[in-house]
């Protein structure tokens, strides 16, 4: 017996449908992919209209299937496929809206009763939802009916929306993954300026340190910088160091350029009264607390400060010269080289032990002969650095002299390109020429451009060889010499 004032059964289900919808709505328009929204709308529509099978399937841009969800399927599921070949989704691209039928079969599966509606989204069908057989529940009767179609219609809308939401975000995700990697790629153009200074890095080998810099610059490990002179060590501490959100200064000291007397002190610091008019002074160490230190040119190290480099980098404290009490540091080393430290370990003249306590994370940078995708960037950024700073106009470059630039192996790097690059503004008359860039190169300077193959009788063949030779003995003419096992005289009579 009803109560009196009570809500019937059919209102009791209207308002589930109400709330089914409001709640789907939000469900279906929260950040999840296809999948999971086909399942989210599928349980939510079963909980309202009790069938005994459903199936929600869409479909590619190239009408293929891409999600599929099913409830209640006795037995084998078929696939997506299986139901867009089915006629009831011909049926509902011609109508165009929900359909009804009675005594057939989907996917092999018979039914007494059908209903289906589609997935529209700005007039493009991107699916179908299919309910099977209602189940008869406390005085709900055993069909489907028009409430329960249109209930279907606006769920079909619903998803249709939803589902083109889903698609456009998935579209921009895969949009800003690309545009993340074209930025790695394009990093040849990077503008992120240390001290004043860009890194250009179009080459791969270059864009490699880059990546490696990035990932590493944010832990307190110590790097070593490894590379011919000029190729950027210094630029690259600079950049680790201003990526490595450290509080602390960045602190420089060239191993290379002091006697070992004075390495010491500059290294550790000195006590006043050591000696007569000395006066107590910080070293570089506790210069650098909180921060980073640069060491140049480690390799030059003599080994009595090896020890106490090393003894300052376990312990993290320095005692300086003729003092006693030991001061706590927190610094994170950079050590770059241009030597090969790892024969200087087999002659014994640097320590293992420091060499990996240096190495725990090893940057090898490129010479600029092996990424000379770079040198039109590098090109370009010296000169309007030049031109802003001497407040000058630009020169044009001939394609000869660009030509050359590309060609010449720079055995002094980066820097010796900087330099080249100068020379050539301050000297030319608004146009840089090859023959201008070959007189400041010098002997080590590419040969004019030759039309057609290169001879390859032998005289041609050996004055290219002893070129080479001289280029990369920087033009020392004995030094050549020496390598190629001739005499001096020797060259001197071929005309070098």
């Amino acid at each position: 017996m009803a109560v009196p004032g009570a809500p019937s059964f059919a209102e009791k289900r209207r308002l589930l449908q109400l709330e089914t919808l409001y709640d789907l709505a939000l469900a279906l328009h929260g950040e999840t992919d296809e999948q999971e929204l086909l399942d989210e709308l599928l349980g939510r529509v079963c909980l309202v209209l009790d069938p005994s099978t459903a199936a929600v399937v869409t479909r590619d841009p190239v009408a293929g299937a891409r999600a599929l969800s099913i409830v209640g399927w006795p037995g084998a599921q078929p696939e997506g496929g299986d139901l867009l070949a089915e006629p009831i989704w011909r049926e509902l691209l011609a109508e165009g809206q929900p359909l009804q039928r009675r005594e057939g079969a989907l996917a092999g599966l018979g039914f007494h009763e059908l209903i289906a509606a589609p997935l529209v989204a700005r007039g493009v069908f991107l699916g179908y939802l299919a309910l099977l057989d209602k189940e008869a529940r406390g005085g709900g009767g055993s069909g489907f009916t028009a409430e329960d179609r249109r209930f279907l219609e606006s769920v079909g809308t619903l998803a249709g929306v939803a589902v083109d939401g889903a698609r456009r975000v998935e579209t921009l995700e895969t949009q800003r993954a690309r545009l993340a990697e074209e930025n790695k790629a394009l990093r040849g153009q990077l503008e992120a300026r240390v001290g004043g200074q860009r890194i250009v890095a179009s080459a791969p080998a270059m864009r490699r340190v880059l990546d490696l810099v990035e990932r590493v610059a944010p832990r307190s490990v110590n790097v070593l910088v490894r590379g011919e002179s000029g190729t950027g060590k210094e630029l690259i501490a600079k950049l680790l160091h201003h990526l490595s959100g450290r509080d602390g200064p960045l602190v420089a000291l060239n191993c290379g350029a002091l006697p070992e007397s004075l390495l010491e002190s500059e290294l550790f610091g000195i006590e006043g009264g050591v000696a007569t008019g000395v006066q107590a002074r910080r070293g570089k160490f506790e210069l650098a607390d909180g921060g980073t230190l640069f060491l140049d040119e480690l390799g030059d190290m003599p080994p009595v400060l090896q020890v106490k480099l090393l003894r300052a980098l376990q312990e993290r404290e320095v005692v300086r010269v003729g003092g006693e009490q030991p001061v706590r540091v927190d610094v994170r080393v950079v050590a770059a080289t241009h030597r090969h430290l790892e024969a200087l370990v087999a002659e014994g003249t640097f320590r293992e032990d420091l060499y990996y306590r240096l190495k725990g994370v090893e940057l090898e940078l490129p010479p600029l002969r092996e990424r000379r995708e770079d040198i039109p960037h590098l090109v370009r950024l010296f000169v309007d650095d030049f031109c802003a700073r001497e407040k000058m106009p630009p020169p044009q470059l001939s394609r000869e002299a660009l030509q050359l630039l590309l060609e010449h192996d720079y055995p002094g790097n980066v820097r010796e390109l900087q330099n080249l690059i100068e020379g050539a503004i301050s000297l030319a008359d608004g146009r840089i020429e090859a023959d201008l860039l070959r007189s400041l190169a010098g002997p080590g300077a590419a040969p004019p451009p030759v039309a057609g193959p290169e001879p390859l009788d032998l005289d041609a063949v050996e004055r290219r060889h002893i070129a080479k030779v001289l280029r990369l003995a920087h033009g020392n003419k004995s030094e050549a010499a020496r390598l190629l096992g001739v005499d001096r005289k020797t060259l001197q009579r071929k005309g070098f």
